[in-house]
């Protein structure tokens, strides 16, 4: 008997509807559900044509919800730290030279002894 183990223990996701995980079975359902109604919303407005792409543009943020990571983080925590970080708490990173020596010196006798101006 073969007991198979992944061999990055930490990726490991269990499935448990047709391969996918819970979280991934979720949004593919609500995906779904989203594209039936708006195509049984837009079907007597847009032709046949059209609204399948409608139907599939309105579906993708709801199918990319479940399978999306980027660094271990889910879409809406990827949404929220990109939000944070260049919205909310964007920085101008300036470098500035810091003379620790000289900082140092400050408030030292040695200055006075060397006559360090």
């Amino acid at each position: 008997m073969e007991v198979r183990i992944n061999k990055e223990v930490r990726d490991y996701q269990e499935s448990l509807f047709f391969g996918l995980s819970l979280r991934q079975f979720l949004f593919a359902l609500l995906a779904v559900v989203v594209a039936v109604a708006v195509y049984f919303g837009l079907r007597n407005v847009v032709g046949t044509g059209e609204i399948g792409w409608i139907c599939v543009l309105a579906a993708f943020p709801f199918a990319l919800g479940g399978f999306f990571t980027y660094n271990g983080m889910t879409l809406e925590r990827f949404v929220l730290a990109f939000i944070r970080s260049e919205f909310l708490y964007p920085k101008k990173l300036v470098f500035r030279a810091e003379n620790l020596y000289a900082k140092a010196l400050d408030h030292s006798t040695i200055k006075e002894a060397l006559k360090i101006d």
